[in-house]
């Protein structure tokens, strides 16, 4: 059994007719509607931090308010003066949290929700610097202008973070020690988005990613248009596959990644094809299908994290049927835990985008892209 809380940071509820817009309107008809602007929001990605016991948010909101921090002991969201560097185009950090383990700096990404009309407007997605001891916040580089940022991970020995734009969809590096950035080349053939939420790094140092073909002769690309790509730094060049993650009714084909975990085990893991799990074996770059925790209806697995008991936890389902599930790296097992159900408003998680895991083993699970009210930060104690 699990407790499980639903943390509000804003309780913007909105009618059948206001969540009709989401297919209606364009981005700035958001902006200019002051509820829509100032009530709803989304929690897109988190870190726990063992230095201050603060779960830091990277949130969507259109209102520019996109990082925050909710205090544990004060049960409250602090604020981080994200104001002092924002831009009017930054929307979100998506999948762009990271901390490293030396300095204790937190390094964040811009994505974007605005559309490619305001491409020469919009200066590009930054890699944002926040200093949890000072409070000291800035923008350190944009390292590919005009262009936004869906995710970032960090190489703790090199001090490299790597990322994943859109749109275009583009593959970079970003040196924290000369913040010098690479542009390492394209991901997507432009039919359909081809990164999953975040990249992993193996044991080797490799991160690992995914690419979509475009077979330019033909109508369609296919039903393998799916396919892995990883950059050795090493080598120093995206290199492309032509294998991609199979299809869990083992048809001919291949399905988009959701997101790539390095759980400790020497592979790395692979959600997608709602909500399945897939181990990748890094040398042959062989992908095997595990199980998929949810059997009936659409499912999605975003986020996976290593607990202090070397288990992994993450958030399977969608749809309000979201629960937490166990992972367990050693054997390749899982255990559903509950729902993701706060009994005491009646309120459930329509879907986990990420999720954080305190010391203590307390698990909270970020909610996005709720259409009838804003999302909530979801506390699940074990």
């Amino acid at each position: 059994m699990i407790q499980v809380r639903a943390i509000k940071r804003c309780d913007g509820r909105f009618s059948n007719w206001e969540s009709e817009t989401y297919d209606r309107w364009n981005y700035q008809d958001y902006l200019k509607d002051e509820k829509w602007r100032k009530e709803w929001i989304s929690f897109d990605c988190l870190l726990w931090n063992p230095d201050d016991d603060l779960v830091y948010c990277g949130i969507t909101s259109f209102n520019n308010d996109i990082f925050a921090a909710y205090d544990r002991k004060t049960d409250s969201f602090v604020e981080l003066g994200y104001e002092r560097v924002a831009d009017k185009y930054d929307a979100k950090f998506h999948r762009g949290l990271e901390r490293d383990q030396e300095s204790g700096r937190l390094y964040g990404a811009v994505a974007l929700l605005h559309d490619i009309d305001q491409y020469w407007d919009a200066p590009g997605g930054a890699i944002i610097e926040y200093d949890p001891k000072s409070g000291a916040i800035e923008k350190i580089g944009i390292p590919v202008p005009h262009n936004y940022i869906q995710s970032i991970i960090l190489d703790q020995k090199s001090k490299m973070l790597y990322g994943q734009c859109f749109t275009p969809e583009r593959f970079f590096s970003f040196d924290l020690k000369t913040r010098q950035a690479k542009d390492l080349g394209p991901l997507s053939c432009g039919y359909a988005m081809a990164q999953g939420q975040i990249p992993a790094q193996d044991d080797n140092g490799v991160v690992w990613a995914s690419w979509t073909v475009t077979r330019a002769w033909q109508m369609e690309p296919g039903v393998d248009m799916f396919r892995l790509c990883r950059f050795d730094p090493k080598v120093g060049k995206l290199e492309y596959l032509k294998t991609g993650v199979p299809r869990a009714d083992r048809k001919y084909g291949t399905v988009p990644a959701e997101a790539f975990f390095n759980l400790g085990t020497g592979c790395i893991y692979i959600s997608a094809d709602e909500g399945a799990l897939y181990k990748l074996d890094p040398v042959t770059a062989k992908v095997e299908f595990l199980f998929r925790p949810i059997q009936y209806g659409p499912s999605r697995l975003a986020s996976l994290r290593l607990g202090p008991d070397g288990m992994a936890y993450g958030v399977v389902g969608v749809g309000f049927n979201t629960q937490l599930m166990r992972f367990d790296p050693k054997d390749d097992s899982y255990e559903l835990l509950g729902k993701v159900y706060d009994e005491s408003i009646g309120e459930r998680a329509y879907q986990i985008h990420d999720v954080a895991i305190t010391d203590d083993l307390v698990v909270y699970a970020g909610e996005n892209d709720n259409e009838g009210r804003s999302s909530y930060l979801w506390e699940c104690k074990l």
